[in-house]
């Protein structure tokens, strides 16, 4: 980060902090990450998704949402690297994607319905 001209100085060392701050694009990918995450419907087919591989009329059913729906919701993941798909004939599954930020989503949906869970 260049050199910023703080007006004022409070002794907490803050251009310390600044020369790691994630510049503005990677803060922009961090936030259409959490987009994907920001509807609950969203979530609950992650959810589902993370624990095993569905097509769409299957995922549909689970959710109580039409078909067109949940592809809508899928191709959004999808688009954000979040899910994967493979066609088996007539027939597309998908599944949670095998990357860093996919399963640490997966992690995070976990604990926080660990912390908000009222059973626990």
């Amino acid at each position: 980060m260049s050199e910023v001209n703080l007006p004022h100085d409070h002794g907490q060392n803050i251009e310390k902090v600044l020369e790691r701050m994630p510049d503005t694009d990677e803060c922009v990918v961090v936030a259409e990450v959490f987009k994907q995450i920001s509807d609950g419907s969203r979530i609950r087919i992650l959810w589902l998704l993370c624990h095993c591989e569905e097509c769409v009329s299957n995922i549909a059913a689970a959710m109580n949402m039409s078909d067109p729906a949940v592809s809508h919701h899928l191709k959004l993941l999808k688009k954000s690297g979040l899910i994967t798909s493979r066609r088996e004939g007539k027939e597309i599954y998908y599944k949670l994607a095998d990357s860093e930020t996919a399963q640490l989503l997966h992690h995070i949906i976990e604990e926080m319905f660990r912390i908000t869970c009222p059973l626990n």
